[in-house]
């Protein structure tokens, strides 16, 4: 008698990464949060709960196709060593990227966006930056320490550079990080109101996208580390994205999930259903 693995993977995401078009990889690590950890559980607590869900959207009158996207579960990320998790993950991605692949990174603290990052600017230099989220993450350091969550959008300007960064929903940061703003990026605090012309600005342009889950409000969020009042709901999130997956998208990824402080598990619902929504938008 012969017994299947019980391998736990995101709902509908059962494609060989050979024949994949879009392939997800958790990273499991939060050595560098500030206020509440936790996130290194989310993309393992993400995957299960993810069976709470139909691999049809309504809202996109679409089925995840199980044919497109490879789970590749969770990267082994060396705790309390920032530098070499996101060497790692960046070796992982580049693997994914040389396969001709989408890599869709699901985190874990908001700093494992720069290891993906990384990959993706070595292929597509030119590449411009989405990001969703309720804090600027624009520090040139948090408490002496170059590589963090507050940091990892700052160290992301260092490779790029000034006009390809674009930010929604930012109600959160230190004085010095909207004055660097104003000169460096464009930067929509509060809201999304500019999401269509950014949109259009953007066509034919490679963009990375990444989405940090306190970018909505704590009333619809909790469960993340860092939460802020005043955010976005989550259509209105949704909405946005919809329309950001509509250009090249070249590289992503979805963190600051705390399954920890939830649990009710309303805030892994709510992650795994966006992670659905982006996932069927980004299929070819």
């Amino acid at each position: 008698m012969q017994l299947n693995k019980n391998v736990s993977t995101f709902i509908g995401c059962e494609a060989d990464f050979d024949d994949a078009q879009i392939v997800l990889i958790g990273a499991p690590f939060d050595s560098t949060t500030s206020y509440r950890p936790g996130t290194r559980f989310a993309s393992a607590v993400i995957r299960k709960e993810s069976f709470g869900l139909e691999v049809y959207s309504p809202y996109q009158d679409k089925e995840l196709d199980t044919l497109t996207v490879c789970d590749a579960g969770d990267l082994e990320l060396p705790f309390g060593n920032a530098a070499r998790a996101l060497d790692v993950i960046e070796e992982a991605s580049d693997e994914i990227l040389s396969a001709g692949k989408l890599p869709f990174l699901i985190g874990g603290e908001h700093l494992v966006t720069l290891g993906n990052f990384r990959a993706v600017f070595k292929k597509h230099p030119d590449v411009h930056i989405v990001h969703f989220d309720a804090h600027a993450d624009l520090r040139q350091d948090y408490m002496g320490e170059v590589l963090s969550h507050a940091t990892v959008i700052r160290r992301c300007h260092d490779l790029i550079g000034d006009e390809k960064i674009f930010q929604f929903g930012i109600r959160s940061g230190e004085k010095a990080e909207f004055e660097f703003a104003k000169k460096h990026v464009f930067q929509e605090k509060f809201t999304v109101d500019t999401v269509d012309h950014v949109v259009a600005a953007l066509k034919g342009k490679p963009v990375y996208l990444t989405v940090d889950l306190d970018v909505l409000d704590p009333s619809q969020m909790p469960g993340t580390g860092t939460p802020e009042a005043g955010g976005l709901t989550f259509d209105t999130l949704r909405s946005a994205l919809m329309k950001v997956t509509q250009l090249n998208i070249v590289g992503l990824d979805v963190n600051e999930l705390n399954p920890m402080l939830d649990p009710t598990g309303a805030s892994t619902a709510l992650a795994s259903k966006l992670i659905r929504e982006l996932l069927i938008a980004l299929q070819k």
